[in-house]
């Protein structure tokens, strides 16, 4: 088989090494003669899985005490729903990047008054808004933000911390760069991006947060029967987190998460390079301070040369590089498992597009 250079915004590329692995040791995990879809979640081979792969977390995001690791179902929407039952009781605040935040903003709305604290809506989103552009109500229960945003391309440089807890939507750039756990009061991500299959959600509750959280709420809504129960009041998503286990042991191999940002530094560098060569014939969407290490997005002049991009990227095994539905362009998703091969190849084929074109 022919691997393809592999830029789908999620599920996305999975370093090969892990796959490997999963693939060599799927019929037998750990020498129990069964696979890992096999497995009781109450049996010691998964509660020492779990407990590794919460200690891996723990390393390589140097988590402080006062924090609980829970994994979820539902995917980031659920989370949209959840933070608002747990957490919202007088009004919630948002800043408003795009689809995601609008979405969590939504459902959260079922739990009580949301409002926009800021919003990047003027610019299509193409921004991210300026910390001083944030403000705040009073009776505010807590800050939501979206760190990266896999549809226009924007990713926060920096957050904002502003007295409130801080609750982050990390998808779609977990674990590509360092981040201070301490100034998040919930950071939650799907691993289908940057860290497994999709079917899991990691979630970093500090305890004074969830101390706080509502109880009259159906249990399964309740981030404390996760943690109470260690994430296996009922069957977890077993393949998933054994997955997730094996890109944290990956990325501990490989320098830990300062390492995957200078990696992940360098490709984007190489890609945003092909754009701001071009002389115009492609056009990044976001503005050059929000742009994203992990999706990069662009126009062509018209929809029919964007689709021929496409095409013909295609014919060179470049996959996944039709933009979103909703705001249409080209789209470049290069997580942590995506090889600066791959980007190189990538920057050269834009170069050589624009020259027959």
């Amino acid at each position: 088989m022919e691997r393809v250079y592999n830029f789908n915004a999620g599920p996305s590329a999975m370093p090969l090494s892990v796959l490997q692995t999963v693939q060599r040791d799927f019929l037998d995990f750990n020498h129990t003669g069964m696979s890992i879809v096999e497995i009781s979640h109450r049996s010691a081979a998964y509660q020492e899985l779990q407990a590794d792969t919460i200690a891996l977390l723990k390393k390589v995001m140097r988590i402080p005490v006062g924090y609980h690791i829970v994994f979820l179902q539902g995917g980031g929407s659920m989370q949209f729903l959840m933070h608002g039952a747990n957490f919202l009781k007088r009004r919630g605040a948002y800043v408003n990047t795009g689809v995601w935040a609008t979405k969590a903003m939504e459902a959260a709305a079922f739990f009580g008054p949301i409002y926009e604290a800021a919003s990047g809506k003027k610019e299509d989103f193409g921004r991210i808004p300026e910390i001083d552009a944030i403000h705040l109500q009073n009776d505010t229960d807590y800050l939501y933000i979206t760190s990266n945003n896999t549809i226009y391309g924007t990713e926060w440089q920096q957050y904002p911390h502003l007295g409130l807890p801080l609750i982050c939507d990390a998808s779609s750039d977990f674990l590509a760069r360092p981040v201070h756990v301490a100034d998040f009061d919930l950071l939650y991500a799907g691993v289908q991006k940057n860290v497994g299959p999709a079917g899991a959600v990691v979630a970093i509750i500090k305890d004074t947060l969830l101390q706080q959280a509502r109880t009259d709420i159906p249990v399964m809504l309740q981030y404390r029967t996760f943690v109470e129960h260690d994430s296996t009041y009922n069957t977890p998503p077993v393949f998933a987190i054994y997955f997730v286990n094996q890109v944290l042991h990956w990325i501990d191999r490989n320098g830990g998460l300062t390492a995957m940002e200078i990696r992940n530094r360098q490709k984007a560098a190489i890609v945003y390079d092909a754009i701001d060569r071009s002389n115009g014939f492609y056009r990044g969407h976001a503005a050059v301070d929000s742009r994203s290490l992990m999706n990069v997005t662009f126009r062509l002049a018209t929809p029919e040369l964007e689709k021929a991009f496409v095409a013909a990227g295609a014919a060179r095994r470049l996959i996944g590089l039709k933009g979103h539905r909703s705001l249409g362009g080209c789209r470049a998703s290069i997580y942590n498992a995506v090889t600066v091969e791959a980007c190189e190849v990538l920057a050269e084929f834009m170069d050589e597009f624009r020259k027959r074109r």
